[in-house]
């Protein structure tokens, strides 16, 4: 897994973008290293019957990425900040184990993805049917003291890559695509 992605620990900002377009020329100018570009992500969503992961703020998703072939078992939650990832080879074998385990899937959420890092931080740009374009600001960390002050540091990248305060989006897409099929 690349090094930006390690960590228990994930501070994000997500951002609503007015200009996919404007949004990618202030982050070109930055000169970022990029990841990939335009990989297609599945995100496959488990919880118990009785929905309580959900009710725990909780959150347990295989995600598949192609062309790239990148397969995560992610689990988030409880706390606001608590993202742990771990690379899988079968996400077929992983999601028999959910089932076996009494899990059931209850969404699907596809999105066009780009990542690309900016020093320590990664900057990920998505596009999802029916919700619109987005930017994730984030950093990964096992050091839980250092939350607050990357956050801080992330607002500031917000603002030099041209983000407004009202661009701030706090429910995650597993929420937005909840509330855009109900």
């Amino acid at each position: 897994m690349n090094k930006h992605f390690e960590g228990r620990f994930e501070v994000e900002l997500k951002y609503r973008l007015s200009s996919r377009e404007g949004f990618i020329k202030a982050l070109a100018a930055m000169k970022p290293e990029v990841m990939h570009e335009d990989n297609l992500e599945q995100d496959t969503y488990f919880d118990l019957p009785d929905f309580r992961l959900d009710s725990q703020n909780k959150s347990v998703c295989i995600r598949e990425i192609q062309p790239s072939g990148i397969m995560l078992w992610i689990v988030k939650g409880p706390e606001a900040d608590r993202c742990e990832a771990v690379n899988i080879n079968n996400v077929t074998k992983a999601r028999s184990m959910l089932h076996t385990m009494g899990y059931r899937q209850v969404l699907e959420v596809k999105k066009l993805r780009s990542i690309y890092f900016l020093g320590k931080f990664h900057v990920t740009v998505d596009r999802l049917e029916g919700l619109g374009d987005f930017a994730e600001l984030a950093i990964m960390t096992e050091d839980e003291s250092k939350l607050e002050s990357y956050r801080l540091q992330l607002l500031s990248l917000a603002g030099d890559l041209g983000l407004s305060p009202e661009q701030l989006e706090v429910r995650s897409y597993r929420k937005l695509q909840t509330e855009l099929v109900t």
